[in-house]
């Protein structure tokens, strides 16, 4: 042993000696490693999208929850009454009744079910693929469903327990978004190409029935059908046309005012002919006196609300929003309403669309709302959100959303309080994608994808501080954007192949586009990765830019952005980067790992077993001081620290 060596083991002996057992218990302590904790459900909602009305009850279905639970509820009660779980299927769009049977259509998989509302038997009497979007009953008792993603039409005859396929309707297509039958005709709602399609009940003709003038509309994707007139809602334009079927080249068009997108709901008065319908964003009810073509307004029962369906009773509407029954009464023009999951159809666990962290609180977006987990408190509450936040950035005091549909931009503040909408990105934009905050400049850059069956997506740059909304649509040519960064004044913007649901790539691959913030022009763009369709996340770390793709791919630039000097695999599908603890760190919804740079950046798992279920991939939040990770697992939200 050295002199130095033998002076270090002297001086270590002298210091346990003094200090004693504090020095050992520090020695003594295993090395450091990953604590998890579980939050519990990330957001738990009551999310409702039909409605039937058989006898004294109205029955409906819950979305994006596990397991699907059909409920009815009494209006004289006040109480969701009777409840049926679903044994398959991520949630119901679809939802129609012959005499005291309810018809059920789930998705993933389309499975048709029947409840006998008079024993609360229930029973699976059809499968239609993956997807049912739309039901309707003939007036002779057959079931007629419209599906996802291959534009198909079937029907189920419970006289003989038969199904028929009448398949693809209109070729090219993906949805048959809403449906309407008769004696002789299937009427079929088409998007993302708005068609209306008649297909012959017995043959299986098919015909292409709506106007030309109406054909760069993008959804028929409301209709009602009430003996010989078919109403029709266009979107996204909050047209309504309604129809003679004897003679379908001349409708009535009704426009709804005040620059509504969606009509989302239509019911046909028998009494008098008059017709009711709803829009969106507003969420406002009219009525259109029979003979008319001017929408007389009624009211709204709150900003943003969502109609799902308007059911008609003597002096009462009673129409199924998001997460209520709401009544308007006709003789008062007031509105009453009462809360699902207040009445008995408790929230349930729900996919999470995205996460944000602020030193109290981690949010959690997710169907017309947001969760907000008070970290001091250690519970949870939510927050009424006309729309779904796919983006959330916390920017000093204040949540700035990215908000689907429409592609609006909200803000409020983390505990939920005064959420105010800021602008609409319009330029037939939907789907915001990814966001971020450049300090430097002080502007919110945001992602977005265009509207169903549209091309070209857009940045929107909002700066905080005077409010000023610019957009660019069309900044990557023939792609929509999925991913943004900033470094040094240079915004990196990463594109995805697909512009829109319901178009086909244009572009071979994605590719990474330097834009300037300070003049407004592209630098230059190029592919980093060969074959890939999505650049799923960017990051600036280190003096470069880290990227993933669809593919489980890292890419990793030099500090211009010009080139790839590296590469590594994570995993097989996308995943979202953060930096956290001086680290970069992220998820693939599989598991939360570190890439440590390097020559070839090295990935090591942090946390495995995630198995994460989300609407989107990857969800991750780090709280301001860089200690925490949020993620989820399973539909929990977990906390990560001495990782």
């Amino acid at each position: 042993m050295s002199r130095f060596a033998r002076r270090v083991a002297l001086l270590a002996s002298l210091v346990l000696a003094v200090t004693g057992l504090a020095v050992t218990s520090a020695v003594a302590e295993p090395a450091a490693g990953p604590v998890v904790r579980d939050l519990g459900p990330a957001s738990s909602v009551t999310s409702t999208g039909v409605a039937e009305q058989v006898g004294d009850l109205i029955w409906t279905a819950t979305s994006g929850v596990s397991p699907v639970r059909v409920g009815a509820f009494g209006p004289a009660s006040g109480r969701v009454e009777r409840t049926v779980d679903l044994p398959s299927g991520a949630g119901v769009w679809a939802m129609t009744q012959v005499g005291t049977d309810l018809y059920v259509g789930t998705y993933t998989p389309g499975d048709l079910y029947k409840i006998n509302t008079v024993s609360g038997e229930l029973t699976k009497v059809a499968n239609f693929g993956s997807f049912i979007w739309s039901l309707a009953a003939s007036p002779d008792g057959v079931i007629v469903a419209g599906t996802y993603p291959d534009a198909g039409v079937h029907s189920y005859d419970p006289a003989t327990g038969t199904t028929r396929s009448y398949g693809t309707v209109a070729p090219g297509e993906q949805y048959v978004r809403s449906i309407a039958v008769d004696e002789r005709t299937i009427y079929a709602g088409i998007g993302s190409h708005a068609k209306l399609i008649t297909v012959d009940r017995v043959s299986g003709a098919t015909a292409s029935v709506l106007p030309a003038g109406y054909a760069n509309r993008t959804f028929v994707a409301t209709l009602a059908l009430h003996g010989d007139r078919l109403a029709a809602g266009l979107s996204p334009t909050g047209t309504m046309l309604i129809f003679d079927t004897a003679d379908l080249s001349s409708p009535v068009e009704v426009q709804a005012p005040g620059g509504d997108q969606y009509v989302t709901a239509i019911s046909h008065d028998p009494a008098n002919g008059d017709i009711y319908f709803a829009t969106r964003a507003s969420g406002t009810l009219y009525r259109v006196p029979a003979g008319s073509s001017t929408p007389e307004r009624l009211g709204q029962p709150y900003d943003g609300a969502y109609f799902n369906k308007i059911l008609i009773d003597g002096d009462q509407l009673r129409a199924s929003l998001t997460s209520q029954i709401v009544t308007y009464d006709r003789a008062t023009g007031t509105f009453s309403g009462v809360d699902l999951g207040q009445a008995g159809l408790p929230p349930a666990p729900e996919l999470a669309m995205q996460l944000a962290a602020t030193e109290d609180t981690v949010l959690v977006s997710g169907k017309a709302g947001i969760q907000i987990h008070d970290l001091a408190a250690g519970s949870n509450s939510r927050t009424f959100l006309p729309g779904e936040a796919k983006t959330m950035t916390p920017i000093g005091d204040r949540l700035y959303l990215g908000v689907y549909t429409l592609a609006r931009l909200w803000s409020m503040r983390p505990d939920g309080t005064e959420l105010t909408e800021l602008d609409r990105i319009e330029n037939e934009q939907t789907r915001p994608t990814d966001a971020w905050y450049d300090a430097g400049s002080g502007r919110l850059l945001i992602a977005t994808e265009a509207d169903y069956g549209k091309i070209n997506g857009a940045l929107a740059d909002y700066r905080l501080a005077d409010g000023e909304l610019t957009v660019r649509r069309g900044i990557v040519p023939n792609q929509s954007l999925k991913s943004v960064a900033v470094k040094d004044g240079i915004a990196f913007l990463g594109s995805e192949t697909r512009n829109s649901l319901g178009t086909d790539p244009i572009e071979k691959e994605a590719t990474v586009s330097r834009f300037d913030l300070r003049t407004g022009k592209v630098l230059g763009q190029f592919a980093p990765v060969p074959g890939a369709q999505q650049i799923t996340d960017l990051m600036p770390y280190r003096g470069r830019i880290y990227g993933t793709t669809e593919k489980g791919d890292l890419f990793v630039l030099d500090p211009s952005g010009r080139r790839v000097v590296a590469t590594a695999k994570i995993g097989t599908g996308s995943s979202t980067l953060v930096l956290a603890r001086n680290g970069l760190y992220g998820t693939d919804g599989k598991r939360l790992f570190k890439i440590t740079d390097g020559t070839t950046p090295v990935i090591t798992t942090v946390v495995d077993g995630l198995n994460a279920q989300a609407y989107a991939v990857g969800l991750i939040a780090v709280a301001p001081d860089g200690r925490t990770i949020y993620t989820i697992k399973g539909r929990n939200l977990i906390a990560v620290t001495r990782f």
